[in-house]
């Protein structure tokens, strides 16, 4: 057991000096961000605030998502597009949850979820490219139908984003689908006789919300009427459209236009590309045996 923990460690530590080698900019940016996380993680700890000790936990195991997709599945995730995964999550978990930065900048998660939107669309239409240009397969998808699958994809994973905020928010009493005061409803629970007729309330100014809890009752007035949620999904799920959308026309264009030698570099950073057999690091002769070229590392 300690000789295998010993090759893992080793493994870790050849891997973490071939990347300070070939790519020094990225492993400075994993270095201190990992550094940021543990030092806010101790942190949180000393404070008793155990959800955002677990919060940075998950923020380090989000970390390892570029790297365990290109060892697993094979392929090559460009720099910037890392660089850009690694700051969303940063500013998504540590900034937007931990320092609040949902509450305090105006627009932060509008603007993630627009990130989110153009960055699942390009993952999207890199996967499917590569599908499509793999000789294994005998299929050749149109621009136009790469474009609208990587759409797809994304606002499929825009809406996972707020199944887990609901069921969060459910189980977990957090506060993830914000709230909003309004100022005018319509709804059909209002109606007297109980029919499927909205009645429409405009100018509401206050609402008294009251509980009772354990004997006691509290009374909370706000200056309109609370709306649990459902605006900040659907301006989430609309912002995510546009990041979807936009990426997705950039996709087509690319591809449609690629086969006649004009390539966008912009477009390139996002696109993942398949590891070829040879561009993998061959085991030397005197020691290659079958299979033994599967756990070598790739620079």
């Amino acid at each position: 057991m300690n000789q295998t923990l010993k090759k893992r460690l080793n493994k870790i530590w050849r891997h973490m000096k071939t990347t300070a080698k070939s790519h020094p900019r990225l492993f400075a940016l994993y270095f201190f961000l990992r550094l940021f996380v543990v030092v806010v993680m101790i942190e949180q700890l000393f404070n008793h605030e155990y959800t955002n000790v677990f919060l940075c936990f998950l923020t380090l195991i989000l970390f390892t998502i570029p790297t365990f997709v290109e060892r697993r599945i094979k392929v090559d995730v460009p720099d910037t597009l890392e660089v850009i995964i690694l700051l969303f999550i940063f500013a998504a978990e540590i900034l937007g949850e931990i320092r609040e930065y949902y509450v305090n900048v105006p627009g932060w998660d509008t603007m993630l979820h627009t990130i989110n939107g153009f960055l699942c669309a390009a993952i999207g239409i890199a996967l499917i490219d590569i599908l499509n240009r793999n000789d294994r397969f005998s299929i050749s998808m149109s621009p136009l139908f790469v474009a609208v699958v990587a759409f797809c994809f994304s606002m499929t994973i825009g809406v996972l984003w707020e199944f887990i905020e609901f069921f969060s928010d459910q189980l977990f009493r957090t506060d993830m689908q914000k709230d909003a005061i309004v100022h005018s409803i319509s709804s059909v629970m209002l109606n007297p006789n109980g029919r499927n007729i909205p009645v429409i309330l405009n100018g509401i100014t206050g609402s008294i919300i009251t509980a009772s809890s354990n004997g006691q009752t509290t009374q909370t007035t706000i200056n309109g009427f609370l709306d649990l949620g459902l605006l900040d999904t659907m301006k989430d799920l609309f912002v995510n459209f546009i990041g979807a959308v936009v990426f997705s026309v950039i996709g087509y264009f690319y591809i449609k236009y690629r086969k006649a030698g004009k390539n966008s570099k912009f477009v390139s950073r996002f696109m993942l590309t398949r590891i070829l057999a040879s561009e993998a690091d061959p085991a030397p002769p005197e020691t290659a045996s079958p299979g033994a070229g599967d756990d070598k590392e790739r620079p």
